[in-house]
């Protein structure tokens, strides 16, 4: 998973009154900006350059920046997020993409989709149909990508918040996944890195070039993502978790 260019966004200090369905609490600002330096340091030691955009107050969520697009070597796709609230952040972030990309595509209603529930492995890619995209955004984004002949395989969620909750692609073959996606057909021609129940907020990982960067706090999943060939980089998330946010989530990440 080769990437040059990666998009963050300082959270604001609205953050803390962003959406979200856990029970963890409020999250602390001050920490939740030290969380996010970290992030932002990590992806500088992966090497790649990363693009940071100031707060944007008036989104509390928009440090999720992972939701409003999704980025190929080819094209861009701008989505059309889920949840109300959030909706308007992908008007935001479309001058920063047209920066790099002059081949952009949009997601439009009825249809919703978030970038969270879109995976890319290789020339296959797969789309989430969850709480936040519905099926008329999975079919577009799936007839705009087989455009460029990628393959497209649209999958119902159950129980995850987001597709990429649970699965995460390292390259060479290699797929993490937890819960739904242990068994689910549609990966069964991967070498599986199987996460537990116990961890399975680990699931959210992101390979950057030579490393894949977890959330601290899972051994299981740092041994079997290492005992694979890869080097880690564990980060505290805590703050990021009070609000339904993992490792992907928080950066767009592309190589053009």
């Amino acid at each position: 998973m080769n990437f040059s260019n990666v998009i963050v966004k300082t959270p604001g200090k609205s953050y803390t009154q962003g959406l979200s369905t856990s029970s963890l609490g409020i999250p602390d600002y001050k920490k939740t900006l030290k969380q996010h330096a970290a992030y932002v340091d990590a992806l500088q030691q992966c090497g790649v350059e990363v693009t940071k955009l100031p707060a944007s107050e008036d989104f509390p969520d928009s440090t999720f920046v992972e939701d409003t697009a999704v980025l190929t070597e080819e094209f861009a796709v701008i989505t059309n997020p889920g949840a109300t609230s959030r909706n308007r952040e992908k008007v935001l972030m479309e001058p920063d993409i047209r920066n790099f990309y002059q081949t952009i595509h949009y997601i439009k209603s009825p249809g919703t989709l978030d970038g969270g529930d879109v995976l890319q492995a290789e020339d296959q890619v797969y789309i989430g149909i969850s709480d936040r995209t519905n099926n008329a955004g999975a079919r577009q984004f799936k007839t705009i990508v087989e455009q460029f002949d990628y393959q497209a395989t649209i999958i119902p969620l159950k129980a995850f918040f987001h597709l990429k909750t649970g699965v995460a692609y390292l390259g060479d073959n290699q797929m993490v996944v937890a819960g739904e996606f242990i068994d689910h057909p549609d990966f069964a021609s991967y070498d599986k890195l199987i996460i537990s129940d116990e961890e399975e907020y680990a699931a959210n990982c992101i390979r950057i070039n030579d490393n894949v960067i977890i959330p601290d706090g899972y051994p299981e999943a740092r041994d079997k993502i290492e005992a694979a060939g890869y080097p880690t980089i564990a980060l505290d998330m805590s703050e990021f978790k009070k609000q339904d946010g993992g490792l992907s989530c928080l950066s767009l990440r592309f190589k053009v």
